[in-house]
């Protein structure tokens, strides 16, 4: 067996197939790397370790790359400090870097009207302002989410029930 053949089980998104991390670490290897207030397992792929972010997918973090010129197949601990630099100024001003306006995962905002690429704990506060604005102006959805029962449409008759079963008592 080769030193270049050494199998690192798990360091991909599928557990099929399997990856090839060398003995030999380079000198500035980072095992975890600090990305948008995220821990990145540096040992993954760029690609595949940039959708540990919340609000970023393999789509988004694969045209993030290709705009900051960075080889995808190359380790996320291999990266050097103005590579991660790019990356950082790419993902939270993605229009200056021409990246269509469908591709955002926040378009015409409520309160804005402006097209962005929400990510991180900013994410999850934009979610919890649009249910309570939907909670506010007592619309469908947010009823639904008030009451705790399904919101987009599913059946209720069968599914879904909580707290005690109820049985039926047969006649005698």
């Amino acid at each position: 067996m080769r030193v270049e053949d050494v199998v690192y089980m798990g360091c991909e998104q599928s557990p099929v197939t399997t990856c090839y991390l060398s003995i030999i670490l380079p000198e500035k290897f980072q095992h975890i790397l600090r990305l948008m207030n995220t821990n990145i397992d540096g040992r993954r792929k760029v690609m595949f370790a940039m959708t540990a972010i919340k609000g970023v997918g393999r789509r988004y973090s694969n045209i993030v790359l290709k705009k900051a010129d960075i080889d995808q197949t190359k380790r996320a601990g291999e990266l050097t400090e103005e590579e991660v630099e790019k990356i950082v100024t790419i993902m939270s001003n993605p229009r200056q870097y021409k990246i269509p306006d469908w591709f955002l995962n926040r378009q015409k905002d409520i309160k804005d009207g402006k097209y962005s690429q929400v990510m991180s704990n900013y994410l999850e506060t934009k979610l919890r302002e649009d249910l309570e604005r939907m909670k506010k102006i007592r619309a469908h959805r947010g009823l639904r989410h008030y009451w705790g029962l399904r919101v987009r449409g599913q059946h209720t008759k069968t599914t879904g029930r909580r707290g005690r079963t109820v049985g039926v008592s047969k006649k005698k």
